[in-house]
């Protein structure tokens, strides 16, 4: 695979949604309220376009958007990231009717999409989700089914307009009985409740009383729905690892900034060799991850077979990485780093979860051991 690298119109797009995110976005995103979806900033992405672009861009151009996005407004970030989480499977599986509903809100910033996989007991297990659909008797007429159970850990719930919801159409298949659904948000028996979390985007728990769902709120095939989620989950990914990519180099930028100008011992803090090396070191790791995240991004656009594993290897070092950066430029930075209001305060709350959703980094070392040993025994 050819080493990455940045085009200069890319490059200039680059810069571009840098200045948007701090100029129009970061605005927005200060004046929404913790633990809501801040509906002015979506239909902000959507009037500038960036929202549409989840569906006409491949994962190059998706990890471009989160890492620039990411390096000035996290949150304007995270409002478009899961705007294409929960609308891709509509985009790749759905029906002509279900995304000519759908996508044209999304896209416009309108509609809130939310993808709703993790369980109270199935996180990292995604195949042992529990919520079943149990399926009427119907005739002759098309299927319809009864989804009962729960949902937790769902970002944008429970105020999102419509759920990606996987259920378990078979019981005892495993990955195999599991089925995807578009659920509207105003299904009788569907509630939800908003989860107390370290996080600034609203993330909720679902219940599910009987939701009635038919064959024409299917996303792809009955029984099929853990192949949509994972293909999901192979595209978005290496991104997560961008949004982390984005993160870090805020992070570093901000201590280069910072030990250049503080006085400390007689000079500037970045005379004394052990920070100088601390902020080498973090540049160094910043830019491995990233080269790994665009590695993976390319695979995953050219239809490389090695997606699984790339993808996660991109997601499990970037995130890992930019935990890492955030908390030496917070030592770095001393106590001011953790007033309340400083950007590194701020990214050192958002650079924890990254590394537990869409894949513990533990799942991510199971992924990858998984697929290097498939690639051994296919070529003996």
């Amino acid at each position: 695979m050819p080493a990455f690298s940045l085009d200069p119109a890319q490059t200039a797009w680059c810069a571009e949604l840098r200045t948007l995110a701090a100029e129009q976005l970061r605005p927005l995103a200060e004046k929404g309220e913790p633990g809501h979806v801040n509906r002015a900033l979506v239909a902000e992405l959507g009037r500038l376009g960036l929202l549409e672009r989840l569906f006409t861009s491949g994962a190059v151009d998706l990890c471009l958007m989160r890492e620039s996005l990411a390096y000035a407004c996290t949150e304007a970030e995270t409002a478009l990231a899961l705007q294409g989480l929960g609308a891709h499977p509509v985009h790749a599986h759905g029906t002509p009717a279900q995304r000519d509903r759908w996508l044209p809100r999304v896209a416009e910033g309108t509609a809130v999409a939310a993808f709703a996989l993790s369980e109270p007991a199935a996180g990292s297990d995604a195949a042992a989700l529990e919520l079943r659909a149990e399926r009427e008797e119907a005739g002759a007429g098309p299927a319809r089914w009864r989804l009962t159970g729960e949902k937790c850990w769902i970002s944008n719930a429970p105020e999102a307009d419509f759920y990606t919801v996987f259920a378990r159409t078979t019981p005892g298949a495993g990955a195999r009985g599991v089925t995807a659904f578009l659920v509207p948000a105003d299904r009788p028996g569907l509630a939800g409740a908003a989860l107390d979390m370290l996080s600034p985007h609203p993330i909720g728990a679902l219940t599910f009383d009987a939701v009635p769902v038919t064959a024409a709120d299917v996303l792809g095939e009955p029984d099929r729905g853990f192949r949509v989620a994972m293909g999901t989950l192979n595209l978005f990914r290496p991104s997560v690892g961008a949004f982390a990519v984005g993160m870090a180099r805020a992070a570093l930028d901000a201590t280069l900034g910072h030990t250049a100008e503080r006085d400390a011992f007689g000079g500037k803090l970045k005379d004394l060799q052990t920070v100088a090396h601390q902020v080498a070191d973090m540049a160094l790791r910043t830019e491995a991850a990233r080269l790994m995240v665009y590695a993976a991004a390319t695979a995953c656009d050219e239809g490389a077979p090695d997606v699984p594993g790339r993808a996660a290897m991109a997601k499990l070092l970037a995130t890992e990485t930019a935990q890492h950066v955030v908390d030496k430029a917070v030592q770095l930075h001393g106590a001011r780093a953790l007033r309340r209001g400083h950007l590194l305060e701020h990214l050192y709350r958002e650079v924890r979860a990254p590394r537990i959703y869409e894949g513990a980094s533990e799942v991510q070392l199971g992924i990858i051991a998984k697929e290097l040993y498939a690639t051994r025994e296919a070529a003996q």
